[in-house]
Formats: C-alpha cells, structure tokens, sequence
C-alpha cells in the first residue's frame, strides 16, 4: 500500500533532514526550503499534508513569507490540510494561520509524535472529505464536478461549462462574492484538454499592487530590494495549464496593459529582466463587479476586456436559485455528519428561515452557517437559532414599509426570472393580475425585459 505524501517546507537544511528521517518510515516525504520551491513540488507530486515554517526566506525573522505561501498553497489546493510550525512564543501567530486556513499548528521544537498523531488525523479528515467529493461528483444528481445545483439557473451554468471547456478561449465568470466562481473556473480547467496540467490560481484584490507584478510575470535576481534569488510567476507556473485570475477587476492600469500584451503575444519578461518567455497558458478570470461600468469609467480598459469576455460565464446569486437553499445545506450538513461523526437534522423551522433568507455571502455564506449550526445544536436537532437566522432576520433594524418593499422586489425578480420574462405566467405565479404586476414593476424600478 502507497505510503501517504506530505511536504516539509523548512528553510533550516538540519531540520529538514531530520524530519525526514523521522518521518520517512511511515510517509512519503517531500522538502522544499522556500515558497516558490514549495509551490513546484505541490503542483508536480500533489501531496495530502503539508507541515510550513513560518520563518522562511528572505525574510526568516518574521512571519511574513510564512503567510504568503499560506495563502498560495491554499490557493494551489484548497483541499490540502496545513500544518504551521511557529516559534515559541508566536501563539498569536499560529491561531492567525489557522484562522486563514491552516487545520493545526505546533511551537517549536516539535515533538515529533505529536506531530505524527495530528498528521494521521490530517489525513483521515481528508481522505473523508475526498470521498465526499467524489460521491458528490458521481452520484449526486444534483451535483457537476462537485458544484451543487438542481435549479434551472445551474443547469444552465453547467451547460455552459461544458461548451466552454471543449476550446481554449479565455473565459470571464461574474458573480457575486460567494457563489463559487473559482469552483466554475476548476471545473472548466478539468473537463478540457489541460485537465492534467497545473491549475494556479491567484487572488488579484488580495495582493498589494508593488508586489502583484512579480507575483504574476516572476522576476530576476537583484530586479528590486529583496529579490536575492530569480523567482517563477503565475504565468509561468500555469505553463501547458491553465492561469485563474480572481477579482480581475483590481488590476492597476499599468498591469492590465502588461496582461493584455500577454493575451496577445503569449510572451513575458520577468521584473528586471530583458528575455522574452514563451508561455502557454489559458486565461480564466473573475469578477464580482460590474466591468461594463468600469470601462465606462476608465478604469477597466475596454481592449483587455474584449479578450479576457471571449465567453463569458454568469452564475445566479443563490437567491435566485430556487430549490438549491435546502439541497446545499443538507450536504454541508452531511459533511458535518461525517467529520463531527454524530447526527445532525435540520428542525422544519430552519430550513423555512434558510429558504426565506437573502443569502446576501451567497453559498459562501450558507456553508459557514451550516458548520456554526452543526457545533452549536443540541440535541442533534439544528434551529433557526443555531443557524443564526430567522424568517425575518433581512428585516432586522428596517421599518415595515421597507421590509414590504423588499419582498415585493425579491418576488417579483424571482418570478419574472423563472418565467423568462413572461408577465402572464408571472403575474398567475404571483396570484396578482397583470395590471397589477405591471404597477409594481414601475413602483419599484425593475427594468422590463
């Protein structure tokens, strides 16, 4: 039987040699002394579990490139279980990693049979959790490539992933915070011809701007103040693969002009470097803003625009996803079954109160509550309380014309969206005439289709 694979990433070489040697009996281990190392060996030998040194090079004193291949790595992998390793009186540390996603963390010096316990318990949640997906992904009708959704709206967003993932065009998904943009850009990336090659994936708004060039294009040695080695960007990592740009929108002016030169030459050079670098690599982006204004603007240029939208993919806030509430939550419930291993239901009351919210975080946010709920219930038996939500929590603080006209808009939407537009059809749903309906539609501003 194949031994489990984790990485070591430590920048002390006695250290690193050690825990191999300790390890190694009952592990596949990996090493990397750096981010940009940690992130090659992630993508060439996949591993499960990955203990990280906070304090690594070039800036080994602090924790600030502790924290950056954190995120990277996550971003890599957002299935990969995260151990950090801090110092010993970086507590404060340890629960920020965690807090960001890391599944434990140690003080030096570790003990290593500590470490072998929490590293087989790493490994059995994840072995858990994979084969969740996988049931999701092959048994669940409701499920495409592990995305849940059985209402129209997402069948139709499946239906458009499937015709985009056959060419090699670059595609724009929008949508707001929440509603699984980056799972849409996965799972276009594995149903095409890349689907064996890297996946990178990197978070624009996230990163400051005088450090988001080099994280993309890569830079030389020497090229600025602290580049002591010549570092690999996105770009070239996602070679043969394929690229994801989160929150697209959040690029400055001068690094659009840089990526749309991309787009169209398929070259890059390096921060402080003069060579031209050949890169295959397919472009997915993301936005949950509204690009149309921002070229309007000036701020979004309208050539990159054109050439990141050649298709464009849009997926449904889940208030708009009618049915999907309940399917979503009894999943994230099940989920909680396995890895708390007790049985949890929801209370008839609950699933009102979550079929009536307006889910404002999206299924960002449903999952979230859903995980607070199943820790908080008593009794196995999950409450509008233990959900944090009521039927009329959206209302909280309002007074009661505002909450009437907030309804009204949330129906009216939600019916001319099922109906396509059909007043008839939405005005009978409604249980209003079509006079009706039509003053309403002016009262409250929506536009007719």
């Amino acid at each position: 039987m194949d031994k489990p694979r984790i990485l070591i990433i430590e920048d002390d070489e006695d250290v690193r040699a050690q825990m191999k040697w300790a390890l190694n009996a009952d592990y596949e281990v990996h090493l990397a002394e750096d981010r940009r190392t940690a992130l090659e060996v992630l993508q060439r030998e996949k591993p499960g579990v990955v203990t990280l040194d906070l304090g690594l090079p070039p800036s080994p004193s602090d924790t600030r490139e502790g924290f950056l291949a954190l995120s990277d790595l996550l971003q890599m992998d957002p299935h990969l279980k995260l151990l950090v390793i801090t110092g010993q009186h970086q507590k404060e540390s340890g629960m920020l990693a965690i807090g960001l996603g890391a599944f434990d963390f140690f003080s030096k010096p570790v003990n290593i049979d500590a470490l072998k316990v929490v590293l087989d318990r790493a490994i059995h949640v994840q072995d858990l959790e994979r084969r969740r997906r996988e049931s999701l992904a092959t048994d669940d009708p409701g499920s495409f490539e592990g995305i849940i959704g059985q209402s129209p709206e997402m069948q139709a967003v499946f239906g458009a992933i499937e015709k985009v993932s056959k060419s090699d065009a670059s595609v724009l998904i929008v949508g707001e915070s929440g509603t699984g943009k980056e799972l849409v850009s996965h799972a276009i990336h594995r149903r095409g011809a890349r689907g064996s090659r890297p996946f990178v994936a990197i978070n624009c708004g996230a990163i400051p701007e005088t450090l988001l060039e080099s994280e993309l294009f890569g830079h030389e040695k020497g090229a600025f103040t602290g580049a002591h080695v010549q570092r690999h960007g996105r770009l070239e990592m996602a070679h043969s693969g394929t690229l994801f740009l989160d929150e697209i929108g959040e690029l400055s002016g001068a690094l659009q002009v840089k990526l749309l030169r991309f787009l169209q030459e398929h070259e890059i050079e390096r921060v402080g470097g003069r060579t031209k670098i050949r890169v295959d690599a397919r472009i997915i982006a993301a936005t949950n803003t509204d690009l149309i204004r921002a070229m309007a603007k000036g701020g979004f240029r309208e050539d990159l625009y054109y050439r990141l939208a050649v298709v464009v993919v849009s997926i449904p806030p889940l208030r708009q996803r009618r049915g999907d509430v309940q399917l979503l939550a009894n999943t994230f419930l099940q989920r909680e079954v396995v890895s708390q291993g007790k049985r949890l239901i929801f209370t008839p009351k609950a699933i009102k109160a979550m079929e009536t919210h307006a889910w404002p975080g999206n299924v960002r946010e449903l999952e979230n509550r859903v995980q607070r709920a199943a820790i908080m219930a008593e009794n196995g038996r999950i409450t509008p309380k233990d959900v944090g939500i009521s039927q009329y929590s959206e209302f909280e603080g309002q007074g009661l014309s505002k909450a009437r006209e907030v309804v009204e808009r949330q129906m009216v939407e939600s019916a001319l969206a099922r109906n396509k537009g059909n007043l008839t059809r939405a005005a009978a749903e409604l249980e209003i005439s079509r006079p009706s309906l039509y003053e309403l539609i002016d009262k409250l501003g929506i536009p007719r289709r």
